[in-house]
């Protein structure tokens, strides 16, 4: 629908505001509230302070619709008149429940349909002759409405149009703005409540999950942090690390030790005569040398563990002291 009435709307709103007259004598003498022009209503009006929606079945809410007297003269007779259209066009007029307040009372309205299916609800009453606007003034009605539980759920437009009274006719001297709200069924909101706060609490327990799991380790991570330990061990301040050198293999001739320089023409019957010692002897050098490459590849195998670096380094230093010692002692006892 559009914001504006409809003729039919209208021309119901007018006619239905006459015959619900209790004074027509007096409202014969009635002058007439003109605009400042013929496109102009001389009455301007607007619904506020509704609600969004209703429930069907539920209490009922209350607006207003704000009549201002734009001439300057009293504008007497005023009777505005509710037209509501739903979207489904399944709304009866026995649905709505509408009352207004006049200033001393609360009055019932009744709708009427159209042929285009809106209903038209004059605010009027027995003994009640409309209401008076002041120049340059603005009375507020107050309204409630309410709807049954039988109502469908639905969007609903609410228009005023604002007709004054004179005599057994009527002028349609204002128009309101539309006023948007829908109908739930009954318990809708409730539910539409719970879930929003069953969301709430999900995401709240979904969170909680989320970090404990991140407080947690990581299964196997000390373990493997162990064994990089082990595989990389730390460095020592101080201490430099054994490099890493390979065992003779057997067979293969022995560094000669400090103090004997080596000769390629000596025969291999000199290295063993009867005056050599025997390579196998403890007092032998080879035996002495073979002894400390023995102890420095121990070392270097406590050093790869980590823990025994320290250990394995100061084994190593005490054996290749011991086999330059022991090599001194016997160069000498030859001379």
């Amino acid at each position: 629908m559009s914001p504006r009435l409809t003729a039919a709307a209208a021309a119901l709103a007018t006619a239905a505001v006459v015959p619900l007259s209790s004074d027509i004598a007096r409202a014969d003498a009635t002058p007439s509230c003109a605009g400042a022009d013929a496109h102009s209503f001389p009455l301007a009006a607007r619904i506020r302070g509704g609600p969004p929606s209703y429930e069907a079945g539920g209490r009922s809410g209350t607006w207003y619709i704000d009549l201002t007297n734009t001439t300057q003269q009293t504008c007497t007779g005023i009777h505005p008149v509710v037209v509501l259209v739903d979207d489904k066009r399944v709304l009866r007029p026995d649905q709505p429940r509408l009352d207004f307040h006049d200033g001393s009372r609360t009055r019932p309205v009744t709708f009427e349909s159209t042929d285009k299916h809106e209903l038209v609800g004059v605010l009027d009453g027995t003994g009640f002759g409309g209401f008076t606007v002041p120049a340059g003034r603005t009375v507020s009605v107050r309204v409630r409405l309410a709807l049954p539980s039988d109502a469908a759920s639905d969007q609903v437009t609410a228009n005023a149009a604002v007709v004054q009274r004179r005599g057994q006719d009527g002028d349609w001297v204002g128009e309101s703005n539309a006023y948007r709200f829908g109908i739930t069924e009954e318990g809708e909101n409730d539910t539409q409540d719970t879930q929003d706060t069953q969301d709430t609490q999900d995401a709240g327990e979904a969170q909680d999950v989320q970090d404990a799991q991140d407080a947690q380790p990581t299964p196997g991570a000390e373990d493997a942090q162990d064994a990089q330990a082990v595989q990389d061990p730390p460095h020592t301040p101080g201490v430099q690390q054994p490099p890493d050198i390979p065992a003779a293999p057997s067979g293969s001739a022995t560094a000669t030790p400090t103090g004997s320089p080596a000769s390629t023409d000596t025969p291999a019957s000199a290295a063993t005569g009867p005056d050599s010692p025997d390579p196998d002897s403890p007092e032998s050098s080879l035996y002495l040398a073979r002894e400390a490459q023995e102890a420095e590849a121990r070392a270097r195998e406590l050093a790869r563990t980590g823990p025994g670096l320290v250990h394995g380094l100061l084994a190593a230093v005490a054996a290749l002291f011991g086999a330059g010692a022991g090599a001194f002692l016997l160069a000498r006892g030859r001379r």
